[in-house]
């Protein structure tokens, strides 16, 4: 569980990381105190989706194939015991 969470912030990490938006000047007052033509605002923050979108969903996959290998891995080993107890009342031992 270690080895997977290390591996999720190794690929996570930086490009979550490489998001952040500039710094912005504060906005002026002019917009407060009458209409102001949209082209002389400051411009707000914005953050592209895409890249969030992409790690999302790569956390997402991350997370359901390590789900569906934990399963396997139970279900392997309930499938050895059975064969294992199928085996030894065949041959008739208790141990």
């Amino acid at each position: 569980m270690r080895r997977f969470l290390l591996l999720t912030l190794l690929v996570i990490g930086p490009a979550i990381s490489a998001q952040q938006p500039p710094a912005q000047p504060p906005p002026t007052t002019a917009a407060q105190d009458g209409f102001v033509p949209i082209d002389q605002l400051a411009k707000k923050e914005e953050m592209p989706a895409a890249p969030l979108v992409m790690a999302a969903y790569a956390v997402a996959w991350l997370v359901i194939f390590g789900y569906v290998w934990s399963l396997w891995r139970r279900l392997h080993k309930v499938e050895v015991e059975i064969a294992d107890v199928a085996r030894r009342v065949a041959s008739g031992s208790k141990r």
